[in-house]
């Protein structure tokens, strides 16, 4: 496993998350299905999906993560399929899921691993299935480090974190239909403004 992977059982050993995220690109009339939570982390998504009513599967490489992913949803009795594996080699049948939810995680591998996922996640997903992701973009306040690849940077941590523009994501899910969505909102922190620019997509496998 190579470093920039490894790296994330190190991060959750050290932090514990609390709360869950936003859910906002979701149609509310949409609550079945099998769904993928691809680098599912802790469960900031996987835990309020599957309360949503969708059958979750969460995958991480991180084991730490999965551990407190299975404390909280046992302590909320619901039942999430946990397991341990990364975005780019999924270890299941072509065609087994209805949905992918991938927040936070395409901007944290290589560009090599990045086309590899989007491989993947068409692959598993069904005819007219659905890709939910959000990324950072390139106007993001924490862009920067020790570049390795175009827009892409190596931590201390050995975390990396990569940058994407709109037109590289049209690339990237080009054997989608895709809805791209941007935003830029900023943040006030010690009386200065730093923008935040994320990236969205609701891809749909045709």
């Amino acid at each position: 496993m190579s470093g920039h992977i490894k790296a994330w059982e190190n991060e959750y050993g050290k932090s514990i998350w609390k709360g869950y995220y936003s859910l906002g690109l979701l149609d509310p009339s949409l609550k079945k299905g099998r769904l993928l939570d691809a680098g599912c982390g802790s469960g900031k998504y996987s835990v309020p999906l599957r309360m949503r009513g969708f059958d979750v599967v969460g995958i991480d490489v991180s084991f730490k993560a999965l551990t407190m992913l299975r404390d909280s949803s046992k302590a909320r009795e619901i039942d999430i399929g946990i397991l341990g594996a990364n975005v780019f080699q999924l270890p299941f049948k072509t065609g087994s899921y209805d949905l992918i939810w991938c927040y936070g995680v395409l901007q944290h591998i290589l560009s090599k691993e990045r086309e590899c996922a989007v491989r993947e996640f068409r692959r598993i997903l069904r005819k007219e299935g659905i890709l939910f992701m959000e990324v950072f973009g390139k106007d993001d306040f924490r862009y920067g480090g020790s570049e390795i690849e175009p827009g892409t940077f190596s931590r201390k941590n050995g975390i990396v974190y990569h940058y994407f523009e709109k037109a590289e994501i049209e690339e990237l899910l080009r054997d989608f239909s895709c809805n791209i969505i941007e935003s830029r909102k900023q943040k006030m922190f010690r009386g200065k403004s730093y923008t935040r620019h994320m990236i969205c997509a609701v891809a749909k496998k045709i």
